[in-house]
């Protein structure tokens, strides 16, 4: 099996927000998310959900889809991936607001959700 590639911004696509008069929100929800506890080598599973306000563009979905999946093969704790994804997806799409909400499945009894937010500054 051939390595994944590594995520990156690049990898997201936008196209012109439709109603840029408008504020409006957008959630996308990704409950098939996958990467790799670098602690065990073991796979990690979870729900992402990202809640957004578009500026000027919206994300691509399928870009978003094909993004998500190159983390199956990365080794990368909860906090970290959850903040590179909303890191990630503000460069690609500058919107108003982003919250991306991470919820993975429990391991050993434990549940764990991670929530990042992002605000642009106002003019």
């Amino acid at each position: 099996m051939e390595p994944t590639e590594t995520p990156s911004v690049e990898q997201l696509e936008t196209f012109p927000n439709p109603r840029p008069g408008r504020e409006f929100s957008v959630e996308i929800v990704c409950p098939e998310f996958t990467s790799v506890c670098p602690k065990t080598g073991q796979p990690d599973f979870g729900v992402i959900t990202f809640t957004y306000t578009p500026g000027e563009t919206c994300v691509e979905l399928k870009s978003l889809k094909l993004y998500l999946q190159r983390f199956r093969d990365q080794g990368i704790f909860y906090e970290q991936v959850t903040n590179q994804l909303l890191d990630d997806f503000v460069a690609a799409c500058k919107p108003v607001r982003c919250k991306v909400v991470s919820v993975w499945t429990p391991r050993g009894g434990i549940t764990t959700k991670v929530v990042c937010e992002y605000e642009a500054a106002r003019k």
